[in-house]
C-alpha cells in the first residue's frame, strides 16, 4: 500500500485523475477530455488531485504529440514526427510524481485511456510505420510499480456500469483498510476489519474469503509487516474479482436464515422473491440489499450488525446509485 499518513474514514475522498477529463486543456492540440460523469457525478463526492505528466514534464500546449515506440528493442516515447526522445526525462518526472503522490493520501486514480504517458493497457506500441504491440504509459507504469494495490481505472472503462461500480467499491474499500493500517494497529482489530468484510468478501469471491480468513487465523505466526503486506495484497485481489449476479444472490440468500424465526411467512416469502427477482436480472441488486438491511436493523441480528456489505459508506451507496 502506498505511503502517507494515515486516512480518516471521515475524510474525503482524494482520488488522483488525469488532469484533461477534468476538462482541462492539456492536450497536445490544447484541447482536453472533459468527461462528464467524473466531473458532474463522481466528482460532488471526493476530491480530484489532477496530474498532466506531459505539461509538468516541461512539454507544454500545444506540443507534437507523442507516441510509444520500439526502437533498437526498447519501448522509448518519442514525438510523432520529429522524433524526438523524452523517455529518460518522462521515467524521472514519474518517479518524482509517484514520490510525491506518496503522501496525497489517495484512494484512487483515474487515467486516459491510449495515452503514451497515462494509458493503463492496450497503449500502442509502434515499430517503422504501424502499431506491432501493446503496452502501459510511462507514468502509468511508475504509479502502478508504486502502488500496487491502489484502484486505478481508465475513463473508458468506466463507462462499464459493472467495473465503474467496482472502482467506486475497491475505493472505498481501500480508504478503510488504510485506516486501520495507517493507525496502530493489533491483530484483533485486523480480525474485525476481516469479519466486518465478510459478505463484501464472499460476494466477490468465496474461496480468496476463506483464504483470507486462514491469514488471520495464523496472524500470530508471521512477522507484523508480511501479515500487512499479504492481507493488503489478498484483500484488495479479492475486491477486483467480479461481484456475479449468482455470488450476490447466495450471499443474500444466506442471510435469510438469521430472518426465519423473526419474520412472518408473508414478508419471508417477500423477500425471498425479491432475491429471486434481482437473480433473473428484473430487480437491480439496491432493492433486495435494503430490505435485508432493514431487517438487519429493526431485529439487531449481531451476525450482520457493521457488515460493509449491507452498510456501506453513504457517498459510496450515493455514487453506487448513480450506476
Amino acid at each position: 500500500m502506498s505511503g502517507g499518513t494515515a486516512v480518516s474514514p471521515e475524510a474525503p475522498i482524494r482520488i488522483g485523475i488525469s488532469s484533461c477529463l477534468l476538462g482541462e486543456r492539456v492536450r497536445f492540440d490544447g484541447g482536453h477530455k472533459r468527461d462528464a460523469f467524473l466531473v458532474e457525478t463522481f466528482g460532488r463526492y471526493v476530491d480530484w488531485v489532477p496530474v498532466c505528466p506531459e505539461v509538468e514534464v516541461g512539454l507544454g500546449v500545444p506540443r507534437e504529440s507523442l507516441q510509444l515506440r520500439r526502437i533498437a528493442g526498447q519501448v522509448r516515447m518519442v514525438t510523432t514526427e520529429t522524433g524526438i526522445d523524452h523517455t529518460e526525462a518522462m521515467r524521472r518526472y514519474s518517479q518524482r510524481r509517484v514520490a510525491a503522490l506518496a503522501g496525497a493520501d489517495l484512494c484512487g486514480y483515474v487515467l486516459k485511456k491510449n495515452s503514451p504517458s497515462c494509458g493503463v493497457e492496450r497503449v500502442k506500441i509502434y515499430g517503422h510505420a504501424r502499431p506491432i504491440a501493446s503496452g502501459r504509459g510511462l507514468f502509468a507504469e511508475a504509479l502502478r510499480q508504486a502502488f500496487p494495490h491502489l484502484p486505478v481505472e481508465e475513463e473508458g472503462r468506466l463507462n462499464n456500469p459493472q467495473l465503474r461500480e467496482n472502482f467506486i467499491e475497491r475505493v472505498f474499500a481501500y480508504r478503510r483498510l488504510r485506516a486501520l493500517f495507517g493507525a496502530r494497529w493489533t491483530i484483533g482489530g485486523l480480525a474485525a476489519f476481516h469479519s466486518a468484510h465478510k459478505l463484501q468478501l464472499t460476494a466477490h469471491s468465496p474461496r480468496l474469503y476463506t483464504e483470507l480468513g486462514q491469514l488471520v487465523t495464523g496472524a500470530k505466526a508471521l512477522p507484523r509487516p508480511a501479515l500487512r503486506a499479504s492481507y493488503e495484497a489478498q484483500f484488495m485481489r479479492t475486491l477486483a474479482r467480479t461481484a456475479t449476479t449468482r455470488r450476490q444472490v447466495s450471499v443474500l440468500q444466506g442471510t435469510m436464515k438469521y430472518f426465519t424465526s423473526r419474520l412472518e411467512p408473508a414478508a419471508l416469502r417477500q423477500l425471498r422473491g425479491l432475491v429471486a427477482e434481482y437473480g433473473s436480472g428484473r430487480l437491480p441488486p439496491v432493492v433486495p440489499l435494503a430490505l435485508v438491511r432493514h431487517y438487519a436493523q429493526q431485529f439487531s441480528v449481531p451476525q450482520l450488525q457493521g457488515q460493509t456489505y449491507l452498510e456501506p459508506d453513504p457517498q459510496e451507496l450515493m455514487l453506487r446509485n448513480h450506476v
